[in-house]
């Protein structure tokens, strides 16, 4: 499994797995429970790959936030999103001290965290981005 293959969908809970493509959406597969459901057309589905966190400078891709979070953690689960802001806010600041302290909100910190927790229980160890294949065939 690939973090390429980690969907968040708009409105529910947790993160997906990608399955299939369907007549109505795409099939997708919960990491917390194993249930399968149908995502439709209509819903907001975002890979995990595409998504990054405000910072200082350039913008840093969620799955590098992840990374800081495994290597601050020594690879064990992270703090947990039903902590009180404060704690939350301290623990991010953290892992990833040039965060945009304007436009990241503790709700963006508590979602990157249950996000987290919830990939390190699957079973994730590593947070790569996929590589472009062209830029794999000209090295």
């Amino acid at each position: 499994m690939e973090l390429k293959d980690i969907l968040a969908i708009s409105g529910q809970p947790g993160l997906y797995k990608y399955v299939a493509q369907s007549m109505r959406g795409v099939i997708v597969e919960s990491l917390t429970d194993g249930k399968r459901m149908n995502a439709s057309a209509t819903a907001r589905v975002s890979a995990l790959t595409e998504i990054s966190m405000f910072t200082e400078g350039e913008d840093i891709a969620l799955a590098d936030v992840f990374t800081n979070i495994w290597n601050y953690t020594e690879g064990k689960e992270a703090i947990s999103h039903k902590e009180s802001a404060d704690k939350i806010e301290a623990e991010f600041a953290k892992v990833l001290p040039e965060y945009d302290r304007d436009r990241v909100h503790v709700s963006d910190m508590k979602k990157c965290f249950a996000w987290y927790n919830i990939l390190v229980k699957a079973g994730f160890t590593e947070f790569k981005l996929p590589t472009n294949e062209v830029e794999e065939s000209e090295e």
